[in-house]
């Protein structure tokens, strides 16, 4: 029986995982939901412009998103040793990513950067590139 994804489908034409050795690289990995199109804690207006987003929602949602990829590639959050965060927003986000973040890797502190970039590819306010080691 084939197991069924928890993650979210790519929004390109990509793998999340390639396995090098006994690390895995993920690529971005965002906060969207498997099988669904609209985005975790994004509010639209009548015409469908973002008017405002949640980025406590959005840091779970990606933080769950990257759970689930690397138990399905055979790792797991204790094994992950690089985070590299995107975030859109710097100055709105930081603080509340960085307390979220603080809760999450209580027990595992990979190294960490935070970029802030203008944008990412869909509607979303946070990303996470990881690499994590695997047996």
């Amino acid at each position: 029986m084939e197991k069924i994804s928890k993650a979210p489908e790519p929004v390109g034409a990509y793998p999340y995982t390639r396995r090098v050795g006994n690390l895995l690289f993920l690529s971005g990995v965002g906060p969207r939901q498997r099988g669904s199109k609209e985005i975790v804690g994004v509010k639209r207006n009548e015409k469908g412009e973002i008017i405002d987003y949640d980025i406590e929602a959005q840091c779970h949602a990606v933080f769950a998103n990257v759970r689930y990829i690397l138990e399905e590639a055979g790792s797991d959050w204790n094994r992950l040793v690089d985070v590299t965060v995107f975030l859109t927003n710097m100055k709105r986000d930081f603080p509340i990513y960085n307390r979220i973040y603080a809760d999450y890797f209580k027990d595992n502190q990979p190294c960490r950067t935070t970029v802030e970039i203008n944008a990412l590819p869909t509607d979303i306010a946070i990303e996470l590139k990881c690499i994590a080691t695997v047996d």
